[in-house]
């Protein structure tokens, strides 16, 4: 009686995994490098939905620059979308490191 007790909550506590993990894949972190000049948006998903690129960064001669600075934005948004991921699963587990939720 006790393990299906047991198996019952587990399978709860997947679909309130699933239902976490699904609204959080909807929501959106920004990162912002050069003082503002290029800012990525990433969804939970890891996918970037928008590069805004201040125009004066743009510089034909020092095309380096700008690639380093995309390059910085993107992978500091991507970090803040893992962050919160997990944040908001540990809420849910009570900070157990399940593999593979994330």
């Amino acid at each position: 009686m006790k393990g299906m007790n047991i198996m019952k909550q587990a399978k709860q506590m997947m679909a309130t995994l699933e239902k976490v993990r699904e609204e959080m894949e909807r929501r959106t972190m920004e990162a912002s490098v050069g003082g503002g000049m290029v800012t990525v948006t990433a969804r939970g998903d890891n996918q970037v939905v928008s590069v805004k690129i201040d125009p004066e960064v743009v510089d034909p001669q020092d095309v380096e620059m700008l690639q380093d600075l995309i390059q910085a934005a993107t992978n500091e948004a991507l970090k803040k979308v893992q962050v919160m991921m997990k944040e908001e699963m540990a809420k849910i587990t009570g900070g157990l490191g399940i593999p593979g939720l994330f």
